[in-house]
């Protein structure tokens, strides 16, 4: 397909984005073939591992291709939105479980979709111009994608910051934060992914001593508090505006749903069990959330001015992360 090259080069599966000047974003087409890759590949014994890179310097992958999803919602289409989060979290899933080695190589803006895809990698590689968020309150949704299990395991109150501020990490918080696993200046990648097809083993990736990592430096014990009411009143108390800022802009539905789906998400035991939560909340999202006025705002009319209406009550909350049903997200798919 066009938005992708997939093919085999040496020992190594190759999958590149290929569609830079939409910053690579990933479209449900792409969500299919990249998972439909992985499943070729698991068993086959001239792949030894798996390299995921993009072209263009911009972006590894700046998120999903959501213009279809928004379309779909506003017109009472809701099924447009919950076909593809369930099959983009499936794809998510099998990269985290994956039974080879996968390197995947991101530079420039790395966000939403950006991040399922390289953040569940097995060797994550991050280079000068990389920047990583989950910046999904800003439009009426929550860190999917796996997103809350990676925030989860965040150190201390790190996953709760990049939450409720939709905030990018440099390479060094990057890995501090425990998105990545090594920095590479990026005139150095080709040859590393040369080496990954000659020899199939991920034992020749050095990385080099990574920038400075500032949130390893923040305090944000303000943001324990039990409830976005306390961590507000707590940053106020403290006088930090440039937190309170983003916290002011974002969706109160999105940022309180999400900081329960982190702290929920601290006891799972495999990222299957929070995808299923994250698919809950996106299912819902078209039509009981902020979805909708989120992306208008954001992207479609671009005037930055939501007008948040989504009810943010504990009791929204619950509704809007209850059990599907017979609509919950499966795994029977193991590859």
């Amino acid at each position: 397909m066009d938005d992708l090259k997939i093919r085999k080069t040496g020992r190594a599966g190759r999958i590149t984005f290929t569609r830079p000047k939409a910053l690579n974003a990933l479209t449900h087409k792409m969500a299919l073939a990249i998972h439909q890759a992985l499943r070729d590949w698991s068993d086959d014994p001239e792949v030894a591992l798996i390299v995921i890179d993009a072209e263009g310097d911009r972006a590894f992958c700046a998120g999903g291709d959501i213009a279809q999803v928004y379309r779909g919602g506003l017109e009472g289409n809701h099924q447009i939105g919950r076909d593809f989060f369930r099959d983009e979290y499936q794809m998510n899933a099998a990269i985290a479980d994956y039974p080879k080695p996968i390197v995947a190589f991101m530079q420039g803006f790395v966000m939403g979709g950006g991040v399922g895809v390289g953040g569940h990698a097995s060797d994550r590689i991050v280079g000068d111009t990389t920047q990583i968020a989950m910046p999904e309150s800003t439009i009426g949704l929550i860190p999917d994608v796996g997103g809350t299990w990676l925030l989860a395991r965040a150190p201390g109150r790190i996953g709760e910051y990049l939450m409720l501020t939709s905030d990018r990490m440099g390479p060094g918080d990057a890995i501090h934060a425990g998105f990545a696993d090594y920095y590479l200046p990026e005139a150095d990648w080709p040859a590393l992914i040369a080496r990954l097809e000659e020899t199939g083993s991920t034992s020749v990736i050095e990385g080099q001593t990574p920038p400075p990592a500032p949130l390893a430096d923040r305090d944000l014990s303000a943001l324990g508090g039990a409830n976005l009411t306390e961590i507000v009143a707590a940053l106020e108390e403290a006088g930090d505006e440039a937190t309170l800022k983003p916290i002011r802009r974002n969706s109160p539905l999105s940022m309180a749903a999400g900081l329960a789906m982190i702290r929920a998400a601290r006891g799972d035991r495999r990222i299957q069990d929070s995808l299923a939560r994250e698919y809950r909340f996106t299912y819902r999202a078209t039509e009981m959330g902020d979805f909708i006025e989120g992306v208008r705002a954001q992207i479609i009319d671009k005037d930055r001015k939501p007008n948040w209406t989504a009810d943010a009550s504990d009791a929204h909350v619950a509704a809007m992360l209850a059990s599907l049903g017979d609509e919950e997200l499966n795994w029977e798919d193991k590859a």
